[in-house]
């Protein structure tokens, strides 16, 4: 049996992170003009150099089966998620112009990436983190496809979105898994992949702190978004992830990751694509301030709900 009082207690660091990122931008110690220069070197090579690590030599993804499951279930509660949002959004009485489009796709994502990597990592350690990799290729496959038709109205499918730096050091770990290769990957140059890697979190997680600081009043909070967002991303989604976590044949590494991915916020990401492709971002700006806060509080109880219902045992002290 755990506790929520402890799942918080181990998962704390992360949000202090976030809050220190925000009071440090707030009092201007830390600068929007260093944002762009920090999440380019992030992204493009020390999350991709944790990846390699965390990926290459780990035994559950070598199983194709389970590397399916992962994609798979990445896409579709992605895809299900932007359609529970969308159904939710006309119970609110939006409508196209008036911002549906965005908070389906706003509500509908979960945080898969810089805030869900850590908590992975803590509760059930590196076999679960290198399938949250995995899983998130279809996360990213199903937010460029689904998520970018309703944003844009079906203009187009951006599909070189996907070719990114995580994407690309997903697939040549798994290559090289496949291959056989991964576990020659050893000494000075692993230790250099892996120090390298190992900073990615918290200073990924620390500029995530900078930039709720920046979005914070960007629009006027309506109390219907707040709701309506937070029951979808924070209370029906959640729901359905456990579910399938207690019943789908699924292994166990990709049950944890359910867990985690069912009590993560809204994700950063749809704020981007509002802005570049005709939504709402202030209203997506909501949906992220108000289910990351709320999430502070809803984060411990859905993982303990999670774990003793499925029958799972995190690794805390």
């Amino acid at each position: 049996m755990i506790s929520p009082l402890t799942v918080l207690s181990s998962v704390l660091p992360v949000y202090l992170l976030m809050i220190a990122g925000a009071v440090l931008r707030k009092v201007g110690l830390v600068k929007k003009e260093h944002d762009e220069g920090a999440m380019r070197l992030i992204f493009n090579v020390m999350f991709p150099c944790l990846i390699l690590d965390k990926v290459l030599g780990n035994e559950v993804v070598r199983s194709g089966p389970v590397v399916a499951w992962a994609i798979g279930i990445g896409f579709t509660f992605i895809a299900g998620g932007i359609a529970l949002g969308y159904f939710t959004g006309r119970v609110l009485g939006l409508k196209r112009g008036t911002g549906l489009h965005t908070f389906a796709l706003s509500s509908g994502c979960q945080n898969f990436g810089f805030t869900a990597a850590p908590v992975v990592e803590i509760l059930w350690g590196g076999g679960a983190l290198a399938l949250l990799f995995v899983h998130n290729i279809g996360v990213e496959v199903a937010i460029w496809s689904v998520g970018m038709m309703v944003i844009s109205g079906g203009t187009g499918i951006p599909w070189r979105q996907m070719i990114n730096g995580p994407i690309v050091a997903v697939v040549i770990a798994m290559v090289l898994v496949a291959l056989g290769l991964d576990d020659n990957i050893t000494g000075p140059p692993r230790q250099a992949i892996s120090m390298i890697g190992i900073g990615s979190f918290p200073l990924a997680i620390f500029i995530t702190g900078c930039t709720i600081m920046d979005l914070i009043g960007h629009e006027k909070p309506t109390l219907r978004i707040i709701v309506g967002s937070s029951l979808v991303r924070l209370g029906l989604v959640p729901a359905a992830m456990l579910c399938a976590a207690k019943f789908l044949p699924l292994a166990t590494e990709i049950r944890q990751v359910l867990i985690v991915q069912a009590a993560m916020p809204a994700a950063f990401t749809p704020i981007l694509m509002a802005r570049l492709y005709g939504g709402r971002p202030g209203m997506a700006v909501q949906v992220v301030l108000a289910t990351t806060i709320l999430s502070l509080i809803t984060l411990p109880w859905i993982i303990t709900i999670g774990t003793e219902w499925i029958g799972l045992e995190p690794l805390l002290p």
